[in-house]
């Protein structure tokens, strides 16, 4: 099982993602996971990351393209992935599609968490503060104004693949305000039946 999740920061795509590494036992690739272990492991690439994503950017193709590259050909991603913020252009989108086809494989369903992005401020504001509650680590891209640009980059940049995949026929709209078990139990019912066909 081949899955896309996309949608707006603050969607939801994290939980979902979570839910259906349960469900499928599939990895799930999240590029920003990836890049924060770089940042964190202060390696080249996440000196360079850690720059931009501080600054409320998206990081270079490349460097998101060969993290991926590199990730699908591990072990456990063999049965199947979940891919959480990638691709976010258009031109990742294609890249992607090249790396698959070039592997042999297909992708199965891309999701879009489909939100109302004005409530999205508020739902990360919720977030951060939940965060705090809990003793944890704010994620310094949970700022409110770290979190409107990233946003607004989202519509520039990464809105941009969803007609893409909706041309290819790989789109289904999830509605992302809907409670956490309701938008599970939305999902659930596109994939019922893709994974007899994997």
């Amino acid at each position: 099982m081949r899955l896309i999740l996309v949608g707006p920061p603050g969607a939801g795509k994290g939980t979902q993602a979570a839910r259906l590494v349960e469900r499928y036992g599939i990895p799930q690739l999240s590029t920003g996971d990836m890049l924060r272990a770089a940042v964190a492991a202060q390696t080249p690439v996440g000196l360079k990351a850690k720059e931009v994503m501080d600054a409320g950017g998206l990081v270079s193709d490349e460097i998101v393209v060969g993290i991926i590259r590199d990730r699908i050909a591990e072990d456990d991603a063999e049965n199947g992935f979940i891919l959480d913020g990638f691709p976010r252009t258009l031109a990742q989108a294609e890249a992607l599609d090249e790396m698959l086809e070039d592997s042999g494989l297909k992708l199965n369903r891309v999701l879009e968490l489909r939100v109302d992005q004005t409530k999205l401020v508020d739902r990360i504001i919720k977030r951060a503060e939940d965060a705090k509650a809990a003793g944890q680590e704010v994620r310094k891209d949970d700022d409110p104004e770290v979190f409107k640009q990233r946003l607004e980059a989202y519509n520039r940049d990464t809105a941009i693949v969803v007609p893409y995949y909706e041309k290819s026929g790989h789109l289904s709209v999830i509605d992302g305000m809907q409670a956490i078990d309701e938008v599970s139990a939305s999902i659930e019912s596109v994939l019922q039946g893709l994974d007899e066909k994997v």
